[in-house]
């Protein structure tokens, strides 16, 4: 597989499609940029100097055929997925060509299991939705600590964010999935998706030092409640985040992400736990990186390489665990991600309920 191969980023002039352009372009692929602000692209364009420019909309079909004709893949990072990712597939499935987007979004993330597997399935081409921080990471994880296994009681992954300054794209998204949500909450339980009005509550997680003990919000439910049992056997999937950054969030004064080194990365470092309980034993699992927005970017890169290159598990719509080799595909992110393996069982000191 060679590298020159063209990739279409759509929505590559925001936050995080900036990190996709960049990554793709130091890995060697040949990029270009969509999304529907033509200005904003072309100022892209004349910032990076060797991408190509084809603006798209998601309400025209004609013109996201144009600018996905000819490439290999593409890269959606344009949200609210609720809005972009339909119309996006679609245009890749009537390509030909595999998909990947970063979506956060738990409804957005079933609707993409729902409406287009079996077209997807059909075309023979790989739709990996969640291909991000949230969502395939955490499955990558989960599958990795998991092993050779496909079903355990329950899987549990806690986020230690040393805060969260959300782009204007994560606010949008939360809105749109509140809306959708009429208010409620959700969580993974026997099996299900289950919407519910129970408050808030908090426990204590014992993440690996140097972090340590740390006051996590509970049930703060993000995509991997959708990736993970899309292919394995666990009818508890529990999500937490650390109360820092679940307040920043929630705060409309907290700002944007600003850059502190060359990379354009923030300050802000995280940890993502995994606990597998299975038969009375567990199994962990840790990665240590920094900006969440940022490290999205080797793994949807690192996908797409992967899928061109034929290192793929299977074809249609399926999650990071089930695409990859979990294990192997998390040795790949080294340069962006330190990552803990525990190849055995675990003491029983992941959280206190």
């Amino acid at each position: 597989m060679s590298t020159a191969a063209a990739v279409v980023v759509y929505g590559a002039t925001g936050h995080t499609g900036r990190f996709v352009v960049a990554e793709l372009r130091r890995r060697g692929f040949t990029t270009i940029v969509s999304g529907r602000d033509a200005a904003q692209l072309a100022a892209l364009a004349a910032e990076r100097g060797d991408v190509q420019v084809r603006p798209a909309t998601v309400d025209d079909p004609a013109s996201l055929d144009r600018a996905l004709a000819g490439a290999a893949a593409v890269v959606n990072c344009a949200g609210p997925f609720a809005v972009t990712a339909g119309p996006v597939v679609e245009a890749a499935l009537r390509a030909g060509i595999p998909y990947v987007d970063v979506a956060a979004e738990i409804e957005a993330n079933v609707s993409m299991f729902a409406d287009h597997a079996e077209a997807a399935r059909e075309a023979g081409t790989s739709v990996v939705p969640a291909m991000a921080f949230y969502g395939g990471l955490g499955d990558l994880l989960v599958t990795a600590a998991m092993g050779e296994t496909t079903a355990a009681d329950e899987a549990h992954v806690a986020y230690g964010l040393s805060g969260w300054q959300p782009t204007a794209g994560t606010r949008v998204a939360g809105q749109v999935s509140q809306q959708r949500r009429a208010g409620r909450r959700v969580r993974f339980t026997d099996g299900a998706l289950q919407y519910h009005d129970d408050g808030v509550s908090e426990q204590d997680w014992s993440f690996p030092e140097p972090l340590g003990r740390r006051r996590v919000v509970a049930e703060f439910t993000m995509a991997d409640v959708v990736t993970v049992p899309s292919h394995l056997a666990v009818p508890e999937v529990r999500t937490y985040m650390s109360v820092e950054a679940a307040r920043e969030l929630a705060s409309e004064d907290t700002p944007a992400p600003e850059p502190v080194d060359a990379l354009g990365r923030s300050d802000q470092t995280f940890v993502v736990d995994v606990l597998v309980r299975a038969g009375g034993v567990e199994r962990r699992a840790t990665a240590r990186g920094q900006d969440i927005y940022a490290i999205t970017a080797p793994l949807a890169v690192e996908a797409v390489r992967r899928i061109l290159a034929g290192e793929t598990r299977t074809t249609g719509v399926a999650s990071a665990g089930a695409m990859f080799d979990a294990a192997d595909f998390l040795r790949a992110l080294s340069p962006h991600l330190s990552v803990e393996l525990g190849g055995g069982p675990c003491p029983r000191d992941g959280f206190d309920s």
